[in-house]
Parts: structure tokens; C-alpha cells; sequence
């Protein structure tokens, strides 16, 4: 039930010094730096990508002349999926969603001008996270940048594509230890890079509520860190590198409160189940975007207002890095003066709105307090109950989370076909103009471009070096062997983003989805 009001009552039992601390102390609820943006401004990362790599280069080096302050890679579906831009069932989506990356020569060309030593990127890919991470180390050797110079992020977070997004290919267990993998690899050779991202964005957009969110994020997230654990990793070292990634949505205050409650609970469940010290695998850093799913193709310009404000609690809530979506994203991708506006959201926010100038101003608010509190404690129950089902892999192969997250969506979309949740333009203040924008549109000759690209890649190497890189890749998965080092080696050999995934498919299976009741 929302709240009406608040009082001193609802703090009744309040303690500062054990709900709050100060910023920068643990449980970090007030932020995990003790100056945070008086001292650095949260990193305004846009995520872009489409078509081609050369296409999708043009929009990088656009938005960082216009003040990104860090790159963040969409790709398209093929490329999310391990299958090559020629294969039959990438036909129609070559570059529609994201970019599209077959291999090192159009990574290469996707970073083109952009010094990797000198810029942070963060690439939005799961099920072939490994692949891509590999990559972007040997795009890294090309241009004489060592690995261990390189930052960013991989979101890496499988786990939510079995429950939110669908774009998985291996299963569970098998998807647990390519994470781990990277988790090692990167803790030896890559000390810089966020190893994953572990998101509740897309669980979020699927449906769930702002308990689920942060609920069956960190239920996925114990599950990464209870198996970098089992594989021997020092909780401390690489839980460091953990990042997240939520979503910013409508109710304002609510999820000022969320991502409070989420570095607390964060905090304690690094602590308390898992014995983590250092204060860096304590503090909860995370990405935020705004919510796609509420904005509308009707009245298009609504959008940008509806992006201000979420943007706007993500920064009082304390975000580390942020995404503001287009105002013509429910239509298609954003065209370059969309995204302009958007990183404009945010430039005006930390500029000239005087928020950034005072941590955690809603500390100490009755509603705020009470609110993070009943958010934490829900977020709580659930995970508990995930437990008694057996953990995080048992609740996704009993469909028991996408349950929960369906039956959320349903309550939400009756509440809006009813009336009783307000859409402006929609079911309210509809106007017979909708409202018409210019919209983007991606020349359909690139996906012919794009399979030729392939075809001369293939045509191209060196058959000998190519095939014994990809039997290497192989055999190692059917050992306990790392394997990002032999992946490195396979696109260097000019294997294709299909190919090695296809080395893996033959050696992990692929997962066939849950059915639900």
C-alpha cells in the first residue's frame, strides 16, 4: 500500500549511527564516498550502438566531443546470442538493436581513433560476454595498450537473461563457470576492468517491482559470488570488481529509497554471509539508466520530462555512472539530436540543479527513512525465501522468479488499462496529435555490408592457425582451465564471434527454456 504520510512515528527505533553512518562509511547507505559529487561527478556513459562498427564509431566520437564522459556498447542480437551476421537467423536484425561485431577487425574498427588506455567502456553483453571481453584485450594489443591499462565493465550477468531477457545460450552451471572464469582472468590480467554488472535493469523492465528488483538482482549476484568462492577467489579481491546495474523508474521518491536500501543490504549481505572486509567488496557501485519501458510512442516529448525526473533520483539516490534514454526510443533508435537532449539531462542536473552539491540530502527525511527501510526489509523476505527453495539456480529452474516478475507485470499493466495508474497521453491527456518526431532509420545495405565483411574475414586468414584456436577453445572448456587466455588467442586467429560460440555450444549444450504453469 503507498504511503500518505509521515511522521516521527514511522523512525520510531531509528538509529543513525546503524541505518545511516556517514557517506563513505559502512552500511554506505548515505553513499560510498565521504564527499561524493562535490568530490567527482557520477560518469554520464550513453549507451549507443547500430548497424556497423564504422556507423556506430561516427556516434562514439560524436557524443564524447559533446562531454560523455565513458563509452557504453549496445549490440545487436546476433552478436548477443553467438551467431555470426550470415548465419540464417540473423536475417532482419544485423545492426538493428546494436552494434554488429563478427569479429577483431570490426571491434577494432568500432574503437577506432578512441585510445582504450585513455577512455572507459562498458559493453552491455552477457551470454557472450567472454567472447567480447577477449575482444577488446586484443583490440587493446593492436593499438599497443596493455591490458592491464584497459577499464570498463563486462555486464557479464547471465543469470537475468534466464529470467528477464532471454538471450541466454549455454545453461546455468555451465554460464556460472565462464563468469568465474572471467572473474580470475581479469583479477590477474585485467585489475582495472569491472568483471560484471549484475543487473536488475532488465528484471525491472520485465516487470518486477522495485522489492524485486533489488531482490532477484542480489539473489543473482550471491549466486556469482558464492561460485568465485567455490572456485577459490578471495572474496575480497574480486569482490572489488563487482559492479551493478539498476533501473530508474517513475515513483521518484521510491527509488531515491531503492538504491539506498540496496548499498545497505549490499553491504551487510558481503559482511555478514560472506565474511568480506575490505571496504571497496563492501560498497555497492552501480549504473543506472532510465526506464525504457515508460516511455511512449504518443506524445513523444512527454519523454524527456519523464527521463529528467528519473535521472534526478538515480543522482539523489547516489548513482556512480548514468544512462538517460531518448525521447524516441519507444519509437526507434534515438537519433543523434535525442541523444544529444538526453546527455543534456544530465549536464543540467549536474550543473546547474545544485543537487550535486550536498551528499545524501533526503538523510534523516521521515518518509525517505521509513521507505528504505521497508524496501530492505522486503528485498530481505525474498531473498530468504530463495533460499529455502534451494538458491538461485533452483528458483530460475522452477520458473519461481519469472512467476513473481509476471504476476508483477500483469498487477502493473491492469493498473494501467484500468485507470488507476495514470500514463500521461495514454489514458490520460491523450490528444488525437500524438505527436510526430523525426525518427532514425538504419539504411538496410549495411546488413548486405556487414555479411560480406564476414565472408571476407573468413576468406581472409590463416586456415591452419584458425582451426587449431578453435580446438584449443574446445578442449579447454572440457577441462577447468581458464578460458579466456585460448578465446584471446582464437579472435586474434580472426575466428569469428559465431564460431567460438559455436566451440563452446558443442562442448556446453545450449539451455532450452523453462516452461511455466
Amino acid at each position: 500500500m503507498p504511503r500518505y504520510f509521515a511522521d516521527p512515528t514511522d523512525l520510531a527505533g531509528f538509529d543513525p549511527a546503524f541505518e545511516l553512518a556517514y557517506p563513505g562509511e559502512f552500511p554506505y547507505t548515505r553513499g560510498i564516498q565521504p564527499s561524493m559529487y562535490r568530490g567527482r561527478l557520477w560518469t554520464m556513459r550513453q549507451y549507443a550502438g547500430f548497424g556497423t562498427a564504422a556507423e556506430s564509431n561516427r556516434r562514439y566520437r560524436y557524443l564524447l566531443s559533446q562531454g560523455v564522459s565513458g563509452l557504453s556498447v549496445a549490440f545487436d542480437l546476433p552478436t548477443q546470442i553467438g551467431y555470426d551476421s550470415d548465419h540464417p537467423l540473423a536475417a532482419g536484425e544485423v545492426g538493428r538493436v546494436g552494434v554488429a561485431i563478427d569479429s577483431i577487425d570490426d571491434m577494432a574498427t568500432l574503437f577506432d581513433g578512441i585510445p582504450l588506455d585513455k577512455v572507459s567502456t562498458s559493453m552491455t553483453i552477457n551470454a557472450t560476454a567472454i567472447i567480447l571481453l577477449a575482444l577488446y584485450v586484443a583490440v587493446g594489443r593492436r593499438q599497443g595498450v596493455t591490458a592491464r591499462a584497459l577499464s570498463g565493465t563486462i555486464q557479464n550477468d547471465v543469470l537475468k537473461e534466464y529470467v528477464a531477457r532471454g538471450t541466454y545460450i549455454y545453461p546455468p552451471k555451465a554460464s556460472l563457470r565462464i563468469v568465474t572464469d572471467i572473474f580470475a582472468f581479469c583479477e590477474r590480467d585485467v585489475p582495472q576492468w569491472n568483471t560484471i554488472s549484475i543487473s536488475g535493469y532488465h528484471i525491472r523492465e520485465a516487470g518486477s517491482t522495485a522489492v524485486q528488483e533489488i531482490a532477484f538482482t542480489f539473489a543473482n549476484a550471491v549466486a556469482y559470488v558464492q561460485a568465485a568462492v567455490d572456485a577459490g577467489l578471495d572474496i575480497n579481491t574480486f569482490g572489488q570488481r563487482l559492479s551493478f546495474f539498476f533501473n530508474a523508474h517513475n515513483d521518484f521518491l521510491e527509488e531515491v529509497a531503492k538504491f539506498r536500501a540496496a548499498r545497505r543490504l549490499w553491504a551487510r549481505l558481503m559482511r555478514d554471509r560472506f565474511g568480506a572486509t575490505h571496504p571497496r567488496a563492501l560498497q555497492l557501485r552501480f549504473h543506472t539508466q532510465t526506464a525504457g519501458s515508460t516511455l511512449t510512442a504518443q506524445q513523444p516529448d512527454n519523454n524527456i520530462v519523464r527521463v529528467a525526473i528519473q535521472a534526478l533520483s538515480a543522482v539523489l539516490g547516489g548513482t556512480q555512472s548514468l544512462h538517460t534514454n531518448g525521447r524516441d526510443e519507444a519509437l526507434a533508435l534515438p537519433t543523434e539530436e535525442s541523444a544529444r537532449i538526453a546527455l543534456r539531462t544530465q549536464q543540467i542536473i549536474a550543473a546547474e540543479s545544485g543537487v550535486a552539491n550536498t551528499i545524501d540530502p533526503f538523510a534523516g527525511s521521515y518518509y525517505i527513512e521509513a521507505l528504505t527501510k521497508e524496501i530492505e526489509e522486503g528485498a530481505n523476505q525474498l531473498l530468504a525465501r530463495i533460499d529455502a527453495l534451494g538458491g538461485t539456480l533452483a528458483a530460475i529452474e522452477s520458473g519461481y522468479i519469472q512467476r513473481q516478475i509476471q504476476d508483477s507485470a500483469y498487477k502493473a499493466q491492469m493498473a494501467i488499462d484500468s485507470g488507476q495508474a495514470v500514463v500521461v497521453g495514454i489514458n490520460r491527456y491523450a490528444t488525437d496529435d500524438v505527436g510526430r518526431i523525426e525518427m532514425f532509420s538504419l539504411d538496410p545495405a549495411l546488413e548486405r555490408a556487414q555479411i560480406d565483411r564476414v565472408g571476407a574475414i573468413r576468406a581472409g586468414r590463416d586456415p591452419a592457425r584458425w582451426r587449431s584456436a578453435l580446438d584449443a577453445v574446445a578442449s579447454t572448456a572440457k577441462t577447468s582451465d581458464n578460458l579466456v587466455p585460448p578465446i584471446i588467442a582464437a579472435v586474434e586467429a580472426a575466428a569469428t564471434v559465431g564460431e567460438v560460440a559455436d566451440a563452446l555450444r558443442g562442448a556446453f549444450g545450449e539451455y532450452k527454456e523453462v516452461a511455466l504453469d
